[in-house]
């Protein structure tokens, strides 16, 4: 339980429940009477709102708003649990007496404990695992405002930046160290042993300035390397006189009087990153005829644009300091030998559009050594990632020719290879969630083993609990991903405390006040989805593929329903088809909406059409919901499902031709990480319609670069989505607007270039930070070890693999 403060709200509750019995009394027997175990916020909220038509005064009332800051509530015949959330990861345990009346104080054990014994029927264990990561993290930095959750390197350089140059000031030898440990191919780099103190540095930085003051800006290194060398500086300064000038004057500046954006505009100057691998074993990674997949979507397409990106700041930033160095960067995924058409078959593959990048694939082996030849779910790969890290490593290694300077993970699966290899390695890891399934399954934590033979959460679960405490630095898409928000708990957040009975219970797990969470949103590719105004960039030749696509006549197979009509705007949606998309939501809000039906056509790009094609039981599940839904709602000729994989130009065209047609774009998810489709239609310039549940709500501007929506409120989106073409019906100009406003939007906040430029930087601050400081977290490693070899081994060694 936090103390950061006295709550008095808990202190007025207390309070009203002694002097106000009667009131109190008819809440609480009303919330034990709708007869469940465990209620959600929105389940106390509308129940309030229910006793609040009759009696207006509780709706101000001590118990109302606790409710209403009330996550969860858990509640057996005597009591009632609450977990209320006062703030971001600020929580209070309390328990009500239902016959005294009493408000009692919990510690967040007794809190999980009594969830344990209502989810197993009074059958918990007495002495169960308790994992506690909080003594470990007591003496580290922490962020205390949640306004700075997520930009935790900027916390880092105010805090540490003054501390420890007064320390070198004082014969501290640490930043020199940190300077001539750079060096590649053997070619020693920034500084070399003719600089021996802080003292010595400071002199030789003012002996170098003198000549090169009196140099023109436009001379190369080449002119002046003798002379630095002679003082101790090598090669990474910068490539021109002017470049050397002000990188040194930087360091002097910051030898002299610390300042957190001086250093770090220094530290991404400094030539330490050479060489990255970006892991991401699940699914079917390639470049081609894999979108669409099971579990082959948005992940793979960041990847990809991320890559390119990664790889020109790189090589931009090694040529402004003046190393002619080639920048390597590989993706590590899994080869599958059942290729199905694609290239998943291929060891190594060239990545278009990329200097030297390439997909390094290493199949998974079973425990008797044999390669895996077929597609394994991401729910099911757990067997196979220790021996897969172990050979992805060696293959790494012979492609690099040593160790890279940075790993990425991707996804669960990918975060804890990295962990593993970076153990073994030595290197800087990097976490990247896309999208954490805890969240997005109701009580996955507690009810674990219902799902266990499908979804394997137990071993997930636990990897992910490793890897975020293992990970030198987290990226996050949006604030929401790691913090939620007011009324929402967020992906990492839920981390901190959760319970799986009969396999342990976490009380203190992850931190997002950590300073490890920065928030680095991507963007789409520009080459790809740009406006739908820029004539000379279309691919008009695909125009009349796109035409065949959407008005065309039944494709076997691949189809379903013809459009009656050409004459009206069309919504588009795109994305896997499975139950957290909820593509077969939407196609059940517009069957029941005859406004939205009279007003526009629905294209729906996702999945199969024939469930025969599809390897995945929860698509075929969808499948056969929406050929139930589309008869039902009699939509042949109102709604145009085609059920393929489209390559990315075309794609990128289909959402310029939607906008030729004044048309919108609607992404309805349960729960989005982030929204890589929305930031691609709208970087088409196609008005954009999404969840409020995560990423686009950070995205979008309501109302004025697209519209949020509520996917447990179908009635209500439909009439919102009906509005809008309404409006443009009426005001020509209204749909330009929004178009302009969406186009803004991405370009000020959501490009890949922005995002590379900020990896880039938070790789080398991390570095230089675990460098010189304890962010290196010895003994939480020595911790996790221990999870990893007793806990995440065994749940993983008890699946098929």
């Amino acid at each position: 339980m936090d103390t950061e403060l006295p709550n008095t709200r808990i202190q007025a509750l207390a309070a009203y429940l002694r002097d106000c019995r009667s009131q109190a009394h008819r809440v609480l027997h009303h919330i034990v009477g709708l007869q469940r175990p465990f209620l959600l916020r929105s389940d106390l909220t509308d129940a309030v709102d229910y006793l609040c038509q009759d009696d207006p005064e509780l709706a101000e009332s001590a118990l109302s708003l606790a409710l209403r800051q009330c996550e969860e509530a858990a509640i057996d015949a005597a009591w009632i649990y609450l977990a209320l959330r006062r703030r971001v990861a600020r929580w209070d345990y309390l328990r009500i007496h239902l016959e005294a009346m009493d408000l009692q104080e919990l510690s967040v054990t007794e809190y999980l404990a009594f969830k344990e014994h209502l989810a197993t029927g009074g059958h918990e264990d007495p002495f169960g695992l308790e994992i506690d990561l909080a003594p470990f993290y007591r003496d580290h930095y922490k962020l205390r405002e949640a306004e700075s959750i997520g930009r935790g390197v900027e916390f880092l350089n105010r805090r540490l930046s003054s501390r420890l140059f007064e320390e070198i000031g004082k014969g501290d030898q640490r930043l020199l160290h940190f300077l001539r440990m750079h060096s590649y191919g053997g070619q020693q780099l920034m500084l070399n042993d003719g600089v021996a103190s802080v003292a010595e540095l400071r002199n030789a930085l003012r002996q170098a300035l003198i000549p090169l003051r009196r140099r023109p800006t436009h001379a190369s290194y080449g002119d002046v390397a003798a002379e630095l060398r002679a003082l101790g500086f090598e090669a990474g300064w910068g490539a021109d006189v002017a470049r050397i000038r002000d990188s040194m004057g930087l360091l002097l500046d910051i030898l002299e009087a610390p300042s957190p954006l001086a250093l770090e505009e220094f530290l991404g100057r400094v030539p330490m990153i050479f060489s990255i691998a970006i892991l991401s074993p699940h699914g079917w990674f390639g470049q081609s005829n894999v979108l669409g997949r099971p579990d082959t979507g948005g992940q793979v397409v960041y990847i990809l644009d991320q890559v390119r990106a990664l790889e020109r700041e790189m090589h931009q930033r090694l040529m402004e300091q003046g190393i002619d160095i080639e920048p390597r960067v590989i993706v590590l995924t899994r080869l599958i030998p059942e290729a199905e058409g694609t290239l998943c078959n291929r060891r190594l593959e060239p990545l278009a559009g990329t200097r030297n990048a390439v997909v390094l694939r290493v199949p998974f082996r079973t425990k008797a050594g044999d390669v895996l030849p077929y597609w394994v779910s991401r729910f099911h790969i757990w067997p196979y990632l220790e021996r897969y890290a172990l050979d992805a490593e060696r293959e790494l290694l012979a492609e690099l020719g040593g160790r890279p300077d940075l790993l990425i993970g991707n996804y669960s699966d990918g975060n804890l290879v990295a962990s593993l290899m970076s153990q073994r390695l030595g290197v800087g890891q990097c976490n990247i969630a896309h999208a954490l399934e805890k969240t997005k399954y109701l009580y996955s934590d507690l009810f674990w083993r219902d799902n266990e033979h499908r979804y394997h959460f137990s071993a997930q679960f636990t990897a992910d609990l490793i890897a975020m405490n293992t990970a030198d630095f987290i990226i996050a898409s949006t604030y929401q991903e790691i913090a939620g928000t007011d009324v929402s708990l967020g992906q990492y957040e839920s981390y901190a405390r959760y319970t799986m009975p009969g396999l342990y219970r976490v009380v203190a797990g992850v931190d997002v006040y950590d300073p490890k969470f920065n928030i680095v949103s991507p963007g789409a590719n520009e080459d790809i989805y740009f406006p739908f105004t820029a004539e000379q960039r279309r691919l008009k030749h695909l125009h009349p593929e796109i035409e065949d696509l959407i008005y065309g006549g039944e494709r076997p197979g691949e189809s379903r329903g013809v459009l009656a009509t050409r004459d009206k705007p069309l919504l588009f949606t795109m994305a896997r088809l499975d139950r957290i998309k909820n593509i077969t939501g939407l196609v059940d809000w517009y069957g029941r909406s005859p406004a939205l039906r009279e007003l526009a056509d629905l294209v729906v790009v996702a999945g199969h059409v024939d469930a025969g094609r599809s390897g995945d039981d929860e698509e075929r599940e969808q499948i056969g919901v929406m050929h139930d839904l589309v008869n039902h709602h009699g939509l042949d000729g109102h709604v145009r499902w085609l059920g393929m994989h489209l390559e990315k130009q075309l794609a990128g065209e289909l959402y310029r031709s939607i906008a030729d047609r004044r048309g919108a774009f609607v992404q309805p998810a349960l729960f989005e990480a982030f929204g890589l489709t929305v930031i691609e239609a709208m970087s088409c310039g196609l008005p954009t319609f999404a969840t409020c549940f995560g990423g686009p709500l950070e995205i979008i501007e309501d109302g004025v670069s697209g519209f949020h929506i509520d996917p447990n409120h179908g009635d209500a989106s439909a009439e919102t989505i009906a509005a809008f073409f309404r409006r443009c019906a009426e005001e020509p100009g209204y749909w330009q607007t929004l178009s302009e406003a969406s186009l803004a939007r991405v370009e000020a906040r959501f490009t890949w270039r922005l995002y590379a430029e900020r990896v880039m930087t938070l790789a080398r601050v991390y570095g230089f930070w675990k460098y010189v400081t304890d962010l290196e977290r010895a003994e939480t490693r020595r911790y996790l070890e221990m999870l990893y070899g007793l806990q995440y081994r065994p749940l993983a060694a008890a699946m098929d693999g």
